[in-house]
């Protein structure tokens, strides 16, 4: 290894970089806009639930009951039906995904003392948002009927029973249950990995494109020398693209950071040189700036957006596909490295294992990429 060529093919595409414009605009730009435009469009909260009642008993029970609904952050009220014609048109329009459906003898029935029936009616063209709602309207409904039961007993007891198990509920770690705190640290994952592999996809393709390959080839330069050479600088540009996805992060989302700001550097400095040689590895063997750019956008954010664990549980897919991750998506690595850090305050002592196996991916993924461009030198 001789450091002045290594230096002298990192200041080669230090040069690149400045003469083109739209490298740093892409390198620098496009990040920031991503984690702006991921950190306020997507949301897993499920708030404002359009909803619909038809109240056919008209009486102050159904009307303290539906007062529920009303009153909460989670559901809102777009009005009554006064038919099953109407409750279908509002959730075939989309108008509305819940329909309350109260009977007419429902005031008469909890006078009673027996069951009264209430009917609701939710969309379920998405399955998992229909199935967060029937958990809000369950918890609702189940309130209620606690607070039945319970004037009920006090009716007839003339006191008020204690409840056989007091539940004491405390989250940890977001216990504002924000979804931004969970989609914030994981995106920035995603959009570091596709910018790190998109920029170095292009390097060694603009060579043999350009037919500057040849000229390096008569050199001394080893094929280790040019691809850290060549990884150098845009190490650089993925440490400053850190940097502002971090304070985006904290000042801008508000996502705390409870742990090492060190220890998160350190862990996504390996991610960036890591991808960033899987960028240059698939540089190698396209050979085609385009062909390279659109084979790096396939393997890194497809892969770092659907089997992460960004948006979906990796314990939760298949078992196959659980161990494909382990292999082929280094993303997975650094969404637990960086949500550990940010939310959990954890450090090596209990992210170790993911930090040891996203730095075997970077070395593992470099050493290929010098291999097969010494195949291509030779």
């Amino acid at each position: 290894m001789n450091f002045r060529r290594l230096r002298a093919v990192a200041r080669k595409e230090s040069i690149h970089i400045r003469r083109d414009p739209r490298s740093l605009i892409l390198a620098v730009g496009i990040p920031m806009l991503m984690l702006l435009m991921f950190g306020y469009a997507l949301t897993l909260d499920v708030e404002r639930v359009p909803f619909v009642v038809w109240d056919q008993s008209h009486t102050p029970a159904s009307r303290e009951l539906l007062a529920r609904f009303e009153s909460t952050r989670y559901f809102d009220f777009r009005g009554s039906v006064g038919a099953y014609a109407e409750v279908e048109r509002a959730l075939d329009a989309r108008d509305a995904m819940l329909a309350l459906v109260v009977p007419p003898d429902f005031a008469a029935r909890l006078e009673a003392g027996r069951p009264a029936g209430l009917q609701a009616i939710v969309d379920g063209s998405d399955s998992n948002t229909a199935g967060i709602v029937l958990g809000y309207t369950t918890a609702i409904a189940s309130s209620y009927n606690q607070q039945l039961a319970l004037e009920q007993v006090r009716r007839i007891t003339g006191t008020t029973p204690a409840p056989a198990l007091d539940l004491r509920t405390r989250v940890w770690f977001n216990a504002d249950l924000e979804s931004r705190n969970f989609i914030v640290p994981g995106i920035m994952a995603v959009i570091m990995g596709l910018i790190a592999a998109l920029l170095t996809s292009l390097t060694i393709a603009r060579e043999w494109e350009r037919g500057t390959m040849e000229q390096l080839v008569s050199t001394p330069v080893k094929p280790a020398e040019l691809i850290l050479g060549k990884l150098l600088p845009y190490s650089v540009i993925g440490l400053a693209n850190m940097v502002i996805a971090v304070l985006l992060a904290v000042f801008l989302f508000d996502v705390p950071l409870r742990g090492s700001v060190g220890l998160l550097f350190g862990v996504g400095m390996v991610f960036v040189v890591g991808t960033l040689a899987q960028g240059i590895l698939i540089s190698t063997l396209a050979k085609q700036q385009l062909l390279a750019s659109q084979f790096a956008m396939i393997s890194t954010f497809l892969p770092a957006f659907l089997l992460s664990g960004f948006a979906f549980a990796i314990a939760n897919m298949p078992l196959p596909v659980q161990v494909l991750t382990y292999v082929v998506v280094p993303a997975r690595y650094f969404v637990a490295l960086v949500k550990g850090i940010f939310l959990r305050g954890v450090g090596l002592e209990t992210l170790w294992r993911d930090a040891l196996l996203l730095a075997g991916f970077a070395v593992i993924v470099t050493a290929i990429a010098i291999r097969k461009t010494r195949k291509r030198l030779g």
